[in-house]
């Protein structure tokens, strides 16, 4: 009985919390620790709030101010995980237009760093003061320095394994011998009277090698509806860039295409040469990126974009169709962040479908192994309706 009678409360804790000032004369007014919840809650939620918590319709309204502002932010790192913090800057900076806050650099000491704040900065940085821009540079560093844990050690193992899968030998040494392949490319020459396969012909891995064996071009749509995936495909393109055997190039574009390759042992220079806005010109990044294509049967070229072309779709087009008839494994990624379905072109994706190139979205996690399945010249069709029934069913 206790136990739930403490439940029963604990949930009418919530809600008054959830609910605001109007259900203070049902739910009672909030003490201590939640008192200033609700009030750091109402100050975002609260039509008119100024952080006193004083009950009024919950819409929007948190003063202008810098100070106010900066102490509410640190108020909320205070008494909310930091998941909670995250979703309620981006909803004042939505909500409230602080946009023009984020310039300061008292206001961005105050923040919690994400990947959604990032991608705010980076569609500012050309108007950012120069007082600001270092603390600017310090919240990109320290998301960064953040997703390089969460990725690059997944990404080496998983790019690495699979270009020596992809380096098989017909004649290894016998230390360099895949049994378990070498078995079932010889399960016909099984012979029964000696309970043995004997095999024909020897699988094996290729010795490593120093030499480059895969040329990956990134392809990065920068207009503002994909500024997650801006931020993640600098990051992972820094860490391909580490890999000897990988050539890698990183590409972004909206109406101009830029090439942020010579950046890429600095993935926080990389988001900085990035500009976020603008309209979208993805024939004129392929042909780009045709250019920076030598060996196309060793080459993935990797498009990430929402495909609403403001070029000349029917080149686009022609040009994906020219790439993967010359043997390039082509990959169009939607976007490759952790939120799901973007909105994107659908008559695109299903003209790429048409072409044998699937377009789908991928999350930073998958990513790792989508590579692994390029450089092996797996089927990405498959890759992708996996993915995507996995993403269902989760």
């Amino acid at each position: 009985m206790a136990e739930r009678d403490e439940a029963s409360r604990e949930r009418l804790r919530r809600w008054r919390l959830v609910l605001g000032g109007p259900a203070e004369e049902s739910l009672g007014k909030a003490e201590g620790r939640d008192g200033q919840m609700d009030a750091a809650l109402a100050a975002l939620y609260d039509a008119g709030g100024d952080g006193s918590g004083t009950p009024a319709k919950r819409s929007a309204g948190l003063g202008g101010s810098a100070p106010k502002v900066a102490r509410w932010l640190g108020d909320i790192r205070e008494y909310f995980p930091s998941t909670v913090v995250q979703v309620m800057q981006a909803d004042a900076i939505e909500r409230l237009d602080l946009t023009r806050l984020l310039l300061e650099p008292e206001m961005l000491a105050a923040v919690e760093p994400d990947v959604h704040l990032v991608g705010t900065l980076l569609s500012l940085n050309r108007v950012m003061p120069d007082a600001t821009k270092d603390a600017a540079r310090q919240v990109i560093r320290t998301v960064v320095e953040q997703l390089e844990r969460r990725i690059a050690q997944q990404t080496r193992a998983a790019v690495s394994g699979a270009l020596n899968r992809a380096a098989r030998i017909n004649r290894p040494r016998h230390g360099d011998i895949d049994w378990d392949k070498t078995i079932r490319a010889n399960l016909k020459h099984y012979q029964a009277e000696h309970r043995t396969v004997i095999p024909e012909r020897l699988v094996g891995y290729g010795r490593r090698t120093t030499a480059v064996q895969r040329d990956v071009i990134l392809c990065v749509d920068q207009s503002g509806s994909m500024a997650a995936s801006v931020v993640f495909s600098g990051v992972f393109a820094a860490v391909l860039a580490s890999m000897r055997s990988l050539r890698t190039s990183l590409v972004v574009f909206d109406t101009a295409v830029v090439d942020l390759t010579e950046q890429l042992s600095d993935p926080v220079e990389v988001l900085f040469g990035t500009q976020l806005g603008g309209g979208t010109d993805i024939n004129r990044a392929i042909g780009y990126s045709q250019q920076l294509i030598t060996r196309p049967r060793d080459s993935i070229f990797v498009l990430i974009s929402d495909l609403y072309e403001g070029g000349v779709r029917a080149e686009m087009l022609r040009r994906v169709a020219e790439m993967t008839a010359a043997g390039v494994q082509v990959v169009v990624l939607l976007a490759l962040s952790d939120e799901g379905a973007p909105a994107y072109d659908h008559e695109n994706a299903a003209a790429l479908a048409a072409l044998g190139v699937p377009a789908f979205a991928c999350t930073p996690d998958a990513f790792p192994e989508l590579m692994a399945a390029a450089i092996e010249r797996r089927d990405l069709k498959a890759f992708a309706e996996r993915f995507t029934d996995q993403k269902a069913a989760g």
